[in-house]
């Protein structure tokens, strides 16, 4: 069975990947598992950027197809901040709870009518050789008043799904993958691993 090293290490994100790409006959391998510790800054000034910047420099270094992502919340309120910084938005070494109090904060005056939010991820597949093709995905929101939910992890639980009465940390995983930003964009993904490498 062909290797598809998924360019991450982020324990919540290897779940969902390998939870939503199980149907395919590919051996799911984070970065750690193939033995590469290389960190990719992601310096681009965009969600396409980063994902490129990260799927390119892991399939050339491991010499495997490599499928990465970057995704960010974006926030019309804050002029879609956090966007590509989401992860470092509350500072290095901020945790999931440190990000979504300092975003909550950000927002405080803002009345629930004018919360509206995205999360946007951009899948990028690379092959060893430095072809690479890239995957959207969007989902819409409102960024709630306060954290619901124990499931998901980032700002999923202020991230209000309005059609669901739900935040995404309200979720099983599955319902969250039919509706994400994340899952839209691998269902892409997952089209185009079936039509180009299989």
């Amino acid at each position: 069975m062909p290797k598809l090293l998924l360019a991450t290490n982020n324990k919540g994100k290897m779940r969902e990947y390998k939870h939503m790409l199980k149907d395919l006959p590919f051996e799911l391998v984070s970065p750690a598992e193939v033995g590469i510790n290389t960190e990719v800054d992601e310096v681009g000034g965009s969600l396409e950027e980063n994902a490129i910047l990260k799927a390119a420099t892991l399939a050339r270094e491991s010499r495997l197809l490599t499928l990465a992502d970057d995704s960010g919340l974006e926030v019309d309120a804050l002029g879609g901040e956090p966007g590509g910084l989401s992860a470092r938005y509350a500072g290095e070494g901020a945790s999931d709870e440190d990000r979504v109090n300092y975003l909550l904060s950000r927002l405080k005056d803002v009345p629930e009518g004018k919360r509206s939010a995205r999360f946007r991820c951009v899948i990028a597949i690379a092959t060893p050789d430095g072809e690479v093709e890239l995957c959207p995905g969007e989902c819409e929101g409102i960024i709630a008043l306060e954290p619901r939910g124990e499931e998901g992890f980032g700002y999923d639980p202020i991230f209000y799904l309005p059609e669901l009465g739900k935040t995404m940390a309200e979720l099983s995983l599955e319902e969250k993958n039919g509706v994400s930003h994340r899952g839209r964009a691998v269902r892409e993904a997952i089209n185009l691993l079936r039509r180009k490498y299989l």
